[in-house]
């Protein structure tokens, strides 16, 4: 069996306790990794000055693969997102979360299967912004044609290796036609290499509505950053919320498998989040690693213990610590 070497970033508040969870369910599936453990973030400042070290860089670019736990981002002020450094410093252009409905699991809907597949590197995460005048400020919404046919690509190579059959390109072109339009465009321009999936097209607005009345009806969706960020953090809430999505950022050359909800400083040292979210983001990760077969022992350990229902964190209705789920997901594998 390989030895994996993998980053690993713990974050901060519940960050660590999550990730010693996703670490032991992960060694009990038999796969060998070695973990190389660096700080991002608020933890990593004191160290080195930054929020994203250079040394945590390299690891990364050396490694090729990291599963990173939550980051604290303040609001309105400190330092730049960590997590948006991360992206555009290693070129993590394409951000995949696939949503899927889980027994057990009290949502509004069942059979929910759907894949986010957002851009990550430009619109108007590009931070592009400045005050014009007291009182009135311009951010700029930047797209380009090489970053939507990279993510249009991605979505659609997504789609025939799993064996998907249908790509729907977001936009709000009707009133955005130049930057959407060129968005939009270039997704289309893709499609044409790709006869065997069914391709077409919706407003964002409109996306919103028809996800609340009925999320089965999509397949995969690729959309631009910033309603890439929104539709994602939707769509979870449709099977539970952010504690039961995984999420990973990939690029030409690494990728990143991080939980996609926040440090949740209330309850960070209590023992008692759960870890689900970073669990199935190791799963992606272990897909990503061509070490299948762990995945799917994992993915069927948590499947029969939020299916049983009697060991569960108090986000899923039950009393369990963080430690006594991972004991039951590992003794279920």
């Amino acid at each position: 069996m390989a030895l994996h070497k993998v980053t690993l970033i713990q974050g901060d508040g519940i960050g660590p306790e999550i990730c010693q969870a996703a670490r032991e369910i992960i060694q009990a599936s038999s796969v060998e990794i070695e973990w190389e453990q660096l700080p991002a973030g608020i933890n990593a400042i004191p160290d080195y000055g930054s929020p994203v070290p250079e040394q945590l860089l390299d690891s990364i670019r050396r490694n090729k693969v990291a599963l990173k736990g939550p980051l604290t981002t303040f609001v309105g002020k400190g330092f730049s997102s960590a997590n948006v450094g991360l992206r555009k410093k290693l070129d993590l252009y394409a951000n995949l979360r696939p949503v899927h409905s889980l027994e057990g699991v009290k949502a509004r809907y069942e059979n929910v299967d759907l894949v986010i597949v957002r851009e990550n590197t430009e619109d108007l995460y590009s931070g592009i912004e400045h005050l014009v005048a007291p009182g009135v400020t311009e951010a700029i919404k930047v797209i380009t044609t090489l970053a939507s046919t990279r993510i249009g690509r991605f979505a659609f190579e997504y789609a025939r290796k799993m064996g998907r059959k249908r790509v729907t390109a977001v936009h709000k072109a009707n009133i955005m036609k130049l930057s959407d339009g060129l968005f939009l465009d270039s997704i289309a321009t893709v499609a044409q290499d790709y006869p065997d999936i069914k391709f077409d097209d919706v407003i964002v607005d409109a996306l919103c509505m028809k996800l609340v009345m009925d999320p089965t009806q999509f397949d995969i969706l690729v959309l631009s950053n910033l309603y890439g960020d929104i539709a994602s953090d939707l769509a979870a809430g449709l099977v539970g919320g952010l504690g039961m999505v995984p999420g990973a950022n990939i690029g030409a050359d690494c990728a990143v498998f991080e939980a996609v909800h926040g440090s949740a400083p209330d309850i960070a040292g209590k023992g008692i989040a759960n870890p689900c979210a970073l669990v199935f983001s190791g799963i992606l990760m272990l897909r990503h690693l061509h070490e299948d077969a762990a995945a799917d022992r994992i993915m069927n350990g948590v499947r029969q213990v939020i299916r049983d229902g009697k060991v569960l964190t108090r986000d899923l209705g039950g009393t369990a610590t963080t430690k006594e789920f991972t004991y039951a997901v590992i003794s279920n594998m």
